[in-house]
């Protein structure tokens, strides 16, 4: 039987990187306000429902991936330490960008991420078809988030 810490380990380290997110760094400080924004920028008030739905669904698929794990799966504890490498990016991005103001360096972060999650999801897919798709939006908006953090840092 899975212990159940294990199946809410994924959900409250998805609630951690959310709060160094929006709570430590929030993105409509001045600092930001002062940039030079591209013209693709979305609202502002799109990005705190777009990103509670893809932590919803990292830590289900982290759950999914931790019940696998937990039943012996081969691939699944390498795919567990892709997923904690994707979340520790992932909450790395928010106080390089807003909190350092290092554009640059959350260029090279969100690079990183974009790759964890690929290898995450690629890794997933073999172990658990519905944990691999449910990363499938969270890529797709990594991406764009990359091209916007891209645009920010050739702006600024």
């Amino acid at each position: 039987m899975m212990p159940f810490l294990l199946l809410l380990a994924p959900f409250l380290l998805a609630v951690i990187a959310a709060a160094a997110s929006g709570v430590i760094f929030p993105a409509a400080g001045p600092w930001y306000q002062s940039l030079n924004a591209p013209s693709f920028q979305p609202p502002n008030w799109l990005f705190g429902p777009v990103w509670t739905v893809l932590y919803l669904m990292i830590a289900v698929c982290g759950a999914r991936l931790a019940v696998q794990a937990g039943q012996g799966a081969g691939l699944a504890g390498f795919a567990l330490g892709l997923w904690a490498l994707q979340i520790t990016l992932n909450a790395l991005w928010t106080p390089t960008f807003f909190g350092a103001h290092a554009l640059g360096a959350a260029l090279v972060i969100i690079g990183a991420l974009w790759l964890s999650i690929a290898a995450l999801m690629a890794t997933a897919l073999q172990i658990d078809r519905l944990a691999g798709w449910l990363l499938a939006p969270y890529l797709g908006w990594v991406s764009f988030a990359a091209v916007l953090n891209w645009a920010f840092w050739r702006l600024n």
